[in-house]
């Protein structure tokens, strides 16, 4: 008896290093054998997809025979939870162990989408809405449930999102490209602020969030930013209001039809710094970087107003009875 138990250890033993045997035989050739291309091929990983469901993805694609040894080459490699969405160019002559390497690298084909400075957050999502790449999922979603969604609940959108051109592998959602785009600005509204000059009339990170929109709003000449500053900087120190149009046409929302008039400048919202003392309640746009440094770092001046030249630039005035002479020349066509 004592034999024969041996004797069916011995074969079990055996019959165990022959199946161990045959399945690295296969996986070995799997491994390092040639993938079913003739011709380059674009391949998708969908975000969320697991190692199972691309194993099965490539052999539903006649791209591999076996979507096991694909998995368990993974396993073995310490890589099957490494994988990362995107769409991947594939060659003739790649191997499985290739596409698992190149999989993980995340090198996949990346698309491009800029925001621009300026640009209103309702204008930015408009924008995303139209592109073809980008995963569509908040559409008819509030501003509320927005923030919400990408993780920051009880915040205003506006001005939160860095402009800038972003790269990103088809897959994205507009999800996650607002929560990196929002990650952005308060990268560097931290580190601006950190390094600004002393003596400002801003409390906080946010309120500087908030002058630099209005600067953003007010030129496009990016050298007159910092004078630009330097002006609303004095006229907050003493208490004067901002008087500036962005605002106001901010406020009046889809009713302004492009022409600012007289009675505009008259009717009461939160953002008339005509009618209100100190900043608007939350930023009007998103600012770029530049108009950021300079509500942080405002130029050293005298002037109280300025007013368009009509040529992109501005004249600044320190007295009113300047600035109502360069009224009276740039906007009212006067000698």
């Amino acid at each position: 008896m004592i034999k024969l138990i041996k004797r069916l250890i011995s074969w079990s033993l055996l019959g165990f290093v022959l199946v161990v045997g045959i399945l690295t035989y296969q996986l070995l050739d799997f491994q390092h054998g040639e993938v079913n291309l003739q011709e380059p091929r674009v391949f998708l990983i969908k975000s969320g997809s697991n190692i199972k469901i691309i194993a099965q993805d490539l052999t539903m694609q006649k791209i591999i025979e076996d979507p096991w040894l694909f998995i368990l080459l993974a396993k073995l490699k310490g890589v099957e939870t490494r994988v990362r969405a995107g769409e991947y160019q594939l060659e003739s002559g790649q191997t499985p162990d290739d596409l698992i390497e190149v999989f993980v690298s995340g090198s996949s084909i990346q698309y491009s989408f800029t925001v621009i400075e300026g640009w209103s957050f309702r204008q930015m999502l408009d924008a995303m809405a139209r592109d073809p790449i980008i995963e569509h999922q908040l559409e008819d979603k509030t501003n509320e449930e927005i923030m919400r969604l990408i993780g920051y609940p009880d915040q205003h959108p506006e001005g939160m999102f860095f402009p800038d051109t972003y790269r990103f592998p088809k897959g994205t959602s507009d999800i996650e490209f607002l929560r990196r785009a929002y990650q952005v600005m308060q990268q560097h509204l931290e580190r601006e602020w950190n390094q600004r000059e002393n003596d400002l009339p801003l409390k906080s990170s946010y309120e500087a969030l908030i002058l630099a929109s209005i600067i953003e709003k007010e030129t496009g000449a990016g050298f007159e930013r910092p004078l630009i500053a330097g002006v609303f900087t004095e006229r907050l120190k003493r208490n004067m209001r901002l008087q500036t149009d962005p605002t106001v046409i901010y406020g009046l929302g889809e009713s302004f039809d492009g022409d600012i008039r007289f009675r505009d400048l008259k009717k009461d919202t939160p953002y008339n710094t005509y009618l209100r003392a100190g900043l608007t309640p939350t930023p009007i746009a998103l600012p770029g970087l530049d108009s950021i440094r300079a509500a942080l770092h405002p130029a050293k001046t005298k002037a109280l107003y300025f007013v368009s030249k009509g040529d992109g630039t501005h004249h600044f005035s320190e007295t009113l009875e300047e600035h109502n002479a360069a009224v009276k020349r740039y906007q009212l066509g006067g000698n």
